[in-house]
């Protein structure tokens, strides 16, 4: 498989682009509490994972031939459903639904990003209702349009960046706050990115 949709219980998408991938997605693999919503929007998983303790007697009948049991008690579903998708080698995975609802959920969701990215070389992405989580891996030139709302998070504090193509240049941001580098702009339809530290720097976009 080459694509893969992992949906979370988080906020069920409901703008057109985070549906649309739901809707477009030939493997959805379900946390277990997002496999009651998946089933009332009239979408069928490709496989349901997690401890399983969210699902009811219908639901547990109904999809008894997809169910992944995972009782470890040391990571959150949306990991579990990560780490099952990996088996098959994909070349993309797209999360969502893994915002909203609980904050503390959402914040530990977006942090796991970087930790995902150290496991594969799967192209890795968060699509919210708001807007698109993306892993910078390496310094380059990225594409992007003016105005469009961009913020950036770093889980190494000892990070530094220069950028191009900004409102707001990165090359004094020091990353010991989270919102240091956030509620920025692109000028144009690209921008520049150095990292002087070979760490991944979390990226989140807007939809225009």
């Amino acid at each position: 498989m080459k694509e893969i949709v992992i949906l979370a219980d988080g906020e069920f998408p409901e703008h057109k682009l985070p549906l649309g991938l739901l809707r477009e997605s030939k493997c959805i693999v379900c946390c277990d509490g997002a496999a009651a919503s998946l089933d009332k929007a009239g979408m069928t998983p490709f496989a349901i994972v997690g401890d399983l303790d969210s699902l009811d007697d219908r639901l547990r009948q109904k999809y008894a031939d997809i169910l992944v049991y995972d009782s470890c008690q040391e990571t959150n579903d949306l990991t579990k459903a990560f780490r099952y998708s990996l088996r098959f080698d994909p070349e993309s995975i797209t999360i969502l639904g893994a915002t909203g609802k609980r904050e503390d959920h959402t914040l530990g969701n977006i942090s796991l990003l970087c930790d995902y990215t150290a496991e594969t070389k799967s192209d890795i992405t968060m699509c919210t209702n708001h807007g698109i989580f993306r892993i910078i891996k390496k310094s380059g030139i990225y594409s992007s349009c003016a105005g469009m709302k961009i913020s950036f998070f770093s889980m190494e504090q000892h990070q530094r960046i220069r950028s191009k193509g900004l409102k707001y240049p990165l090359d004094d941001v020091i990353f010991d706050i989270w919102w240091k580098a956030t509620l920025n702009e692109c000028t144009g339809e690209q921008f520049e990115l150095e990292l002087l530290l070979d760490v991944p720097l979390i990226m989140y976009t807007s939809h225009m």
